[in-house]
C-alpha cells in the first residue's frame, strides 16, 4: 500500500483557494493574495489554516517580510516561507 504525499505547494494552494472561494486550478504561484481577492481578514484566516495544517508558527509580523522572513507577496513566496518554517522545525 502506497501512501500519497501531498506537496507543500499543493496544500498551500488548497488553503488559499478555499479562503478565496476559488478552484485550486485558478490559483497559480505567481499570484498575490490581493489579486485573488483575499482581504486582511482572509489573510489572517489563511495564516491560521497554514499554521494548523503544517503545525508551524508563522511569525506575528509576517506582513513585514524583511523582519519576519515570511514573505506574503505571492503564492510562491508563501509556499517557500512555509517550506522554510517546516525545515527549521525539523532541525
Amino acid at each position: 500500500m502506497q501512501s500519497q504525499v501531498i506537496s507543500v505547494q499543493t496544500q498551500v494552494i488548497a488553503i488559499i483557494a478555499e479562503q478565496a472561494v476559488l478552484d485550486m486550478a485558478d490559483v497559480t504561484p505567481g499570484q498575490s493574495l490581493q489579486s485573488l481577492g483575499i482581504d486582511s481578514l482572509g489573510l489572517v484566516e489563511t495564516i491560521f489554516a497554514i499554521e494548523e495544517a503544517f503545525d508551524i508558527s508563522v511569525p506575528f509580523n509576517a506582513n513585514e517580510p524583511s523582519k519576519s522572513g515570511f514573505d506574503l507577496s505571492s503564492v510562491a513566496s508563501i509556499v517557500a516561507a512555509v517550506e522554510n518554517l517546516i525545515a527549521q522545525k525539523a532541525t
